[in-house]
């Protein structure tokens, strides 16, 4: 169908069909849906989101959690109390030290684990998990280095388990109508994609973890929580250090790992002002943590390369007085959306030429099959349902036996970008290479994501 030659009003008349068209697609990894089966998983890290997915998890019926871990006995004991209101039974606990954790990945009982640490934990975790032939769900970012980041890829490889980055803005419900408008033609062949993290987190890296955000200037306190750790990330580290939320949904729009692949990148940071502002303007010139040195540009700025010749800019901007946005812009031959002023042209198709339009209608018409039959499960699940959707792609396919719709190599393909943005940082905004984590599949690889009705 050519876009070109069809009216808006035969369009809006058509795509109601078009946007369903993608669940009549096959799909090697269909399979009937068994209500009788269930993922015995264990939770390493009980902190705000390992105690949120626990109480998704609890919500689903086909999850059994034998075992938590953390170090922080306030934590385990608020997710004991969510599993014993779910009438469920209390799971095995581990909270001697900080390698306890392989004491839970040891256990035959498990099928997999579900990883909610600090950053620096997630590689060794998922890969002790992983040699003990447990499947791996695993908070973003996957690993902070390449190398760690290979190790993954390898040990997934070798040991035959799977390494799921539970990164959510992929199945965002508007993200996944462009994804479906991507896939039917609408904006034509794709040149261009834009996405970021841009989100004024100074409430979250100067709190104590006692106090609802805002309540403190604190990050050096004993204790793990989240200001201790996230804030020293933008103390010690200079680039984009949470990529995986911008790029997740133009990863599958651009088929990477499936078709296409990253090739190189440059990324560039401003100087770092904010977060030494905020302590003076809440503290004073004498709060102890006045002087302290943040290497984290305020905006980082990071452009990519795709073999098949598509270009994609990304943000990083936490630190400064925004709105949250993920600046989504999905651009090609016949047309444009953007997510900040939820605008959209399409050549031929907008109501006047070279003047936006509202993307409600689009939406609408193209909303993806999954938010169709899982909406009323998806409400209140956190992160506007996104949460329901990325837990669902973890446990179904697995308990099913098998493979989830973002793989190790995903994981990988994403996470790689923070190290890499450091890297060229530090040679002067100098081009990188990515690694090809596939060796060279991803030529072959077709596309998964979004095509099983399931998840």
């Amino acid at each position: 169908m050519s876009l070109k030659k069809i009216s808006r009003r035969s369009f809006i008349k058509q795509s109601t069909f078009v946007g369903a068209s993608v669940a009549l697609l096959p799909s090697k990894m269909s399979a009937v849906k068994d209500s009788s089966l269930k993922l015995r998983l264990g939770v390493i890290g009980t902190g705000l989101r390992g105690q949120w997915m626990t109480h998704l998890c609890m919500l689903r019926g086909d999850v059994d959690i034998r075992a938590i871990c953390d170090i922080d006995h306030e934590m385990i004991n608020t997710t004991l109390n969510i599993i014993k209101k779910s009438g469920n039974k209390p799971p095995d606990i581990y909270k001697k030290n900080e390698h306890d954790f392989l004491n839970l990945v040891n256990r035959n009982d498990i099928d997999a684990v579900y990883i909610a640490t600090p950053w620096e934990w997630h590689h060794e975790m998922a890969v002790a998990a992983m040699k003990q032939g447990k499947h791996v769900g695993v908070e973003c970012p996957a690993a902070l280095t390449v190398n760690d980041l290979w190790d993954l890829v390898n040990v997934s490889e070798k040991e035959n388990k799977h390494c799921m980055l539970m990164e959510n803005v992929c199945y965002r419900r508007d993200v996944m109508a462009v994804l479906n408008m991507v896939r039917e033609g609408v904006f034509g062949e794709l040149l261009h994609c834009q996405g970021g993290y841009q989100h004024d987190l100074r409430e979250v890296k100067f709190n104590d973890g006692k106090q609802p955000y805002g309540g403190g200037l604190e990050f050096n306190d004993k204790g793990y929580s989240e200001s201790k750790w996230r804030t020293q990330h933008s103390i010690n580290r200079n680039g984009d250090l949470y990529p995986t939320h911008g790029i997740g949904p133009i990863h599958t729009m651009l088929d990477i790992n499936r078709g296409n692949r990253f090739v190189h990148m440059t990324s560039t940071a401003s100087q770092s002002r904010g977060l030494n502002k905020h302590i003076i303007d809440q503290g004073g010139h004498n709060h102890r943590n006045a002087g302290t040195k943040f290497k984290l540009g305020d905006v980082v700025t990071s452009v990519i390369k795709c073999i098949n010749g598509q270009t994609i800019v990304l943000s990083h901007d936490t630190s400064s007085p925004r709105p949250y946005s993920l600046n989504f812009r999905v651009q090609g031959t016949e047309g444009l959306w953007m997510v900040d002023n939820n605008s959209i042209y399409i050549q031929g198709l907008s109501k006047e030429e070279h003047r936006w339009e509202s993307d409600e209608d689009y939406l609408k018409q193209y909303d993806h099959p999954l938010w169709k039959k899982f909406e009323k499960s998806a409400a209140g699940s956190g992160h506007g349902g996104m949460d329901f959707f990325i837990l669902n792609a973890f446990v179904e396919p697995l308990k099913r036996g098998l493979k989830p719709p973002l793989d190790v190599y995903d994981a990988a393909s994403m996470s790689v970008i923070s190290p890499l943005s450091e890297k060229s940082i530090k040679l002067g905004s100098a081009p990188v290479k990515f690694p090809d984590f596939t060796r060279g599949k991803w030529k072959k690889n077709k596309p998964i994501f979004g095509l099983n009705t399931d998840y």
